[in-house]
C-alpha cells in the first residue's frame, strides 16, 4: 500500500562519463528521473542522449535507493519524437558505415535495457512520441510500469514515409495489438493520439497536460518503500482523468472492422486490391483516403514493414536483431537515403523511391532485404538475452 504521508525532499546529482546536456538523470525522493533536454530537435535521441540514459539505468538497476525511474520531457510539444534522422542521413552520404551501426547497435541496447528493466519504468508520453520515443517508452509495459498518455500524445510509427521500418522492437508491440491494428500502423505510419493508444494496448492510463507538474511534485515528495508504491501512486492520480472519446470510441476502434478486413491479408497488394473494392459510402471513403496513404508511403518499405510485424512473434532480442540488419539493407539498398532527403532535408516531398509501385516489389525483394550481414556467431547483438 502507498504510504500516503510526506517524504522530506531530497535529490542527489552524480556527474557520469556518459553525461549530455541533452538529457538530465539523477535521482529524487527514491526514484531516479530522465528528463529530455533536446526541445530544438522535439528531443530526437542523439547518441550521447542514448548512452546517458542507459548509464543511469545500468546505475540504478541494482541499487536499493532507487525504486522505479520515470522517464519524462518537460517541453510540451514533444516526448521524443525519434533518433536523429540527420545524423543517419548525413553518415550515409559521407558513407561512414561505423557510425550508423554504432548508433543503432547502442540505441536497440538501451531499447532491450528498458524491456528487460528489473524496476518499474514509467514514460510520460506527452506531445510527439514517434520512432525512436516508441522505442524508450512501450518497453514499461513489461517492467511493471506504465506507459502514461495526454491529451497531446501523438504516437507514431512513421518510418514508411521515409523509407524506413518500424525498428526500435516496436514490431513486438505492433504484433501484439488487437486484430490487423499492428499491421495497419506499420505499413500506413498513422499517428494516433491517447484515446487510439488506450485502444490498441500501446498506452495504459491517461492524464490531462495540465497535471503532469502536480504528479511529479507528487512522485517527488511522498514517501514510498517499493516499486510498487510509485506505480501506485501515478495510477491513483490518473485515475481522477478519463480520456475524450473514450478508447472504445476511439478512430481506431471506429475503424476496427475495416482494418482487420483489409489487414489482415498477407501482402500489401492484396491490401491494396481489397481497399478499392465496392462498398457503402463510409468504408469508401475511409479505404479512399488509405488507399491516399499508401500511394505516397515506400512501396519496399511497406512490404518490408508489413513482414517486419509478421516476424515479431518470438523475443524481443530476436526483433532488435532483425532490427539491426534491416537498417543495414534500408541505407544501402533500400529507401531511407531517399525518404529522408525528400522529407527532412531537402522537403520537396518527391522521393524518388527504389520501386515506383507496390505490385512491383517481389517477394524475393523483400527476402533479400531480411538478410544479416554478420554471421550468426558475430552479430553485434548476440548477447542480448530475451
Amino acid at each position: 500500500m502507498t504510504l500516503r504521508r510526506r517524504a522530506s525532499f531530497s535529490m542527489s546529482l552524480s556527474a557520469s562519463p556518459a553525461a549530455s546536456d541533452e538529457v538530465a538523470t539523477y535521482v529524487a525522493n527514491r526514484i531516479g528521473f530522465i528528463e529530455l533536454e533536446r526541445p530544438q530537435a522535439l528531443n530526437a535521441l542523439s547518441i550521447g542522449m542514448i548512452r546517458a540514459m542507459h548509464a543511469a539505468l545500468d546505475a540504478w538497476s541494482a541499487n536499493p535507493d532507487v525504486l522505479a525511474v520515470v522517464v519524462r520531457s518537460q517541453h510540451p510539444r514533444a516526448f521524443c519524437a525519434g533518433g536523429d534522422i540527420r545524423f543517419l542521413y548525413e553518415s550515409a552520404r559521407r558513407g561512414d558505415q561505423q557510425a550508423r551501426d554504432e548508433f543503432f547497435i547502442e540505441e536497440y541496447r538501451l531499447n532491450h535495457a528498458i524491456f528487460t528493466y528489473p524496476k518499474p519504468y514509467i514514460a510520460l508520453m506527452n506531445g510527439v512520441v514517434m520512432g525512436g520515443g516508441m522505442g524508450i517508452s512501450l518497453g514499461a509495459h513489461r517492467t511493471g510500469g506504465l506507459r502514461v498518455v495526454t491529451q497531446s500524445t501523438k504516437m507514431a510509427m512513421p518510418e514508411t514515409r521515409i523509407g524506413l521500418f518500424p525498428d526500435v522492437g516496436a514490431s513486438w508491440f505492433l504484433a501484439r495489438t488487437p486484430g490487423a491494428i499492428g499491421r495497419y500502423l506499420a505499413v500506413t505510419g498513422e499517428t494516433i493520439g491517447a484515446a487510439d493508444a488506450l485502444y490498441a494496448g500501446l498506452a495504459d492510463l491517461y492524464i490531462e497536460d495540465a497535471a503532469l507538474p502536480a504528479l511529479i511534485d507528487t512522485l517527488r515528495c511522498e514517501l514510498f518503500e517499493r516499486g510498487a508504491d510509485v506505480v501506485a501512486c501515478v495510477e491513483r492520480e490518473c485515475r481522477a482523468y478519463q480520456v475524450a472519446p473514450p478508447p472504445g470510441e476511439a478512430p481506431l476502434a471506429r475503424a476496427r472492422a475495416l482494418i482487420d478486413r483489409h489487414f489482415a491479408l498477407p501482402d500489401v497488394p492484396r491490401i491494396l486490391a481489397s481497399l478499392a473494392q465496392k462498398c457503402d459510402r463510409d468504408a469508401a471513403d475511409w479505404a479512399e483516403q488509405t488507399i491516399a496513404v499508401l500511394r505516397e508511403r515506400s512501396p519496399l518499405s511497406m512490404a518490408v514493414s508489413l513482414e517486419v510485424v509478421t516476424r515479431a512473434e518470438g523475443s524481443m532480442a530476436d526483433v532488435l536483431r532483425g532490427d539491426l540488419d534491416l537498417t543495414r539493407s534500408s541505407f544501402l539498398h533500400g529507401d531511407a537515403v531517399e525518404g529522408i532527403r525528400a522529407r527532412i532535408v531537402d522537403k520537396d516531398n518527391a522521393p524518388r523511391w527504389r520501386f515506383a509501385r507496390i505490385e512491383d516489389v517481389s517477394a524475393a525483394d523483400v527476402a533479400k532485404m531480411f538478410e544479416s550481414p554478420w554471421l550468426a556467431s558475430e552479430h553485434p547483438l548476440l548477447d542480448l538475452g530475451n
